[in-house]
């Protein structure tokens, strides 16, 4: 079997020239690679003590769900502004042009539970300091941060300084 990094499509020049696109849709549409990536986030996880695993839209659902499931845990979803139906907290974050918002319902996190966030891809850290930030207003605890893809060239991991984080792939550049 070959290693989840190679079923990841590096599209160069994409959004923007100079910049190579890690397509994580290539990853997902082979059995395998999806199994691997599944697993490499999951071994991430042995021995850490958590009750929640937080995913945002939509690939953060795509990896912590079967994840939350396998692991017998809860999941909790972190969505975009207003596709929420209860009442909601939120969090606007900068994006490398412009902002965004995401919520979470009031009530997802209880005060004390230990949390795990799982998402496709760290590039700046400005979604992952977000929802750290919502997690952490509710009482949650954050335990662990998980990726399969981290673009360290961005330096994503200073805006969670201080959080154990972990990434299956590990891209040096941007």
């Amino acid at each position: 079997m070959k290693r989840v990094e190679e079923y990841v499509r590096s599209i160069p020049d994409f959004p923007e020239e100079g910049i190579i696109f890690r397509d994580v849709t290539s990853v997902l549409q082979d059995a395998d690679g999806l199994h691997l990536a599944i697993n490499g986030i999951q071994e991430m996880l042995e021995g850490v003590e958590f009750d929640v695993v937080v995913g945002p839209e939509s690939r953060g659902f795509i990896f912590g769900v079967p994840i939350a499931y396998n692991m017998h845990k809860a999941f909790v979803p972190v969505r975009k502004k207003g596709k929420l139906p209860c009442e909601t907290i939120s969090m606007e974050y900068d994006l490398e042009y412009g902002s965004a918002v995401i919520e979470m319902h009031k009530d997802s996190i209880q005060p004390g539970q230990k949390v795990v966030i799982i998402d496709d891809l760290m590039a700046t850290g400005g979604t992952i300091e977000a929802i750290i930030k919502l997690v952490e207003s509710l009482g949650g605890e954050v335990v662990k941060i998980c990726f399969l893809m981290e673009l360290a060239g961005l330096n994503g991991r200073d805006k969670i300084a201080g959080y154990e984080v972990g990434s299956v792939i590990v891209y040096e550049g941007k």
